[in-house]
């Protein structure tokens, strides 16, 4: 594979001199980009040495890059520290450097670097210069800005209109060679036939918006593409130095590349799932590095009822059953996924999960899950945030599902007790129906003012049969008579039980019911 580049760096319209820097080397397949700062030669003097030292130390470890893209022994963690730690090699000689001459102490550099190794990405990244991957005509910013601008913005204390009126909005808040170490941004990535990559200072994307990106790179060739950004910038300003590097990986030689459907399913259907839906590309692309393909043949189980679960499944393509005893649950398909909350959970499984043709799905264990949000608090946030949604969403469904069973219950008890096990149609059909015949002993009523026992007695209406309270006790001076118990008054007494569940009845409630009854 051939990857071709086109690097430029310009000086800007105010600086007298510039202190970016850029390097390549063919042979590493190695790309980086650097912003020094310092004053004077020092700020050029800590990019060029940074991304010397960079190189070197790959260099160095030529073999474990062979190997790695061979598919030896070489795993992708190994590089990914090869890298960090080349960084902050460069960032120890700059600083060193700095101690020496006094003149150059405090110096120090943006450094963005890609190592592209067999179909794998590598960035490493410090400081605010950027990196942007074009594939498949959308544009994403693969590293975050480390500055004191991105910090207010995402603390809240600052909004897009406000950045033009902060007085110190280029500076870094890291850098290499300012101390001893650096915090180092590194991770790695599917490289696809026809992506093209950005590494750019930020005196090139103070000036550009990412959504113009997408044209530039669509309609501009790649050998005019450079210099178009570094006149754009010039014209929009040019108050900073002014490097961009496009570099582009070769289209597939067929026209369809197997490895670009399978990522770009994968990004998709992570995509898709509420738990990752506040995350960004980058943030995808580190959340696709911890997952597993596994494959199924029909009738294999992904999960088994009981087993103690530690993985989330997301199911790539085919057809899979839930299913618990004899009994089928429910069905997935491409994009379902199931197993989220043993993420966060060590719960034995509550159902099986078995292929029910030849399925694939992605895997993501509770290991991979907190190592990642370990490393970077912004995406733990964000997955915390979604997890609250998600069990929010859950206790809802669950409530709502009690009460209706709750009511269900309710209702079938009244309806067991008002009409007993059958219900006899009346003469002349439904039509005629007015009011079921409640099982008297649900009328009997304790007088609580020591009122004897009402009694019920039969009486026809209509050809359907009801009951009424026969009023043969006593009753008290300044009392209105008991209620009699009308078809109408049967069926509100069914609804307020419904209601108040095991809340005995009285002769006050009855009169709650029918405050004014008939006496006739």
């Amino acid at each position: 594979m051939t990857i071709r580049f086109w690097p430029e760096t310009h000086v800007g319209r105010v600086r007298d001199h510039n202190e970016d820097s850029f390097l390549v080397d063919k042979a590493l397949q190695l790309y980086i980009v650097c912003d020094g700062m310092g004053g004077h030669a020092a700020g050029e003097v800590a990019s060029t040495r940074a991304a010397h030292t960079v190189r070197d130390a790959l260099a160095q470890d030529r073999d474990a890059l062979a190997q790695f893209e061979a598919g030896e022994t070489t795993m992708r963690k190994d590089i990914l520290r090869l890298l960090e730690a080349s960084v902050q090699q460069a960032c120890t000689v700059v600083h060193q450097e700095g101690v020496d001459d006094e003149s150059k102490r405090g110096m120090g550099t943006t450094l963005d670097a890609l190592l592209v190794v067999g179909n794998r990405g590598f960035i490493a990244h410090v400081g605010d210069a950027r990196i942007y991957l074009y594939r498949q005509g959308s544009v994403h910013q693969l590293t975050e800005d480390h500055s004191l601008i991105n910090e207010l913005l995402k603390r809240g204390r600052l909004t897009r209109e406000q950045i033009a009126k902060v007085k110190y909005k280029n500076a870094v808040t890291r850098a290499v060679g300012v101390y001893e170490s650096v915090e180092v941004d590194v991770f790695d990535f599917d490289v696809l036939p026809g992506d093209r990559f950005l590494l750019c200072s930020d005196g090139l994307h103070e000036y550009l918006e990412e959504s113009e990106l997408p044209g530039l790179f669509e309609d501009i060739e790649e050998d005019a593409l450079t210099p178009h950004l570094i006149q754009l910038a010039n014209d929009r300003g040019g108050k900073d130095n002014i490097t961009a590097l496009v570099v582009r990986v070769p289209e597939a030689e067929d026209g369809v590349d197997v490895l670009a459907r399978e990522v770009q399913l994968k990004l998709d259907v992570l995509h898709e799932m509420p738990l990752f839906r506040f995350l960004t590309y980058q943030e995808l692309v580190r959340v696709l590095n911890i997952t597993q393909v596994r494959n199924y043949e029909p009738g294999q189980a992904a999960v088994i009822e009981g087993d103690d679960g530690d993985e989330l499944f997301i199911v790539l393509s085919g057809k899979m059953k839930v299913h618990s005893g004899g009994a089928l649950i429910s069905e997935f398909t491409s994009g379902d996924h199931f197993g989220e909350m043993a993420l966060i959970d060590k719960a034995p499984r509550s159902a099986s999960v078995t292929a029910m043709e030849e399925s694939r799905a992605l895997a993501i264990t509770r290991r991979g899950f907190f190592d990642m949000i370990r490393k970077d608090h912004d995406v733990a946030v964000k997955l915390l945030w979604s997890f609250l949604g998600v069990l929010t969403k859950r206790l809802r469904s669950t409530s709502r599902e009690l009460g209706d069973a709750r009511n269900q219950l309710a209702t079938d008890v009244i309806t067991k007790q008002l009409l007993g096990s059958v219900m006899p149609m009346p003469i002349g059909g439904p039509d005629t129906l007015r009011s079921p015949a409640p099982d008297a002993s649900l009328l009997e009523t304790v007088d609580l003012r020591n009122r004897s026992k009402p009694k019920p007695v039969s009486q026809s209406i209509d050809g359907a049969k009801t009951l009424e309270l026969e009023k043969k006790a006593p009753k008290p001076p300044k009392e209105k008579p008991e209620p009699k118990l009308d078809p109408k008054a049967t069926l509100r007494l069914g609804a307020l039980l419904k209601g108040i569940g095991d809340v005995p009845v009285t002769g006050d409630t009855l009169r709650d019911i029918d405050p004014e009854p008939d006496d006739g």
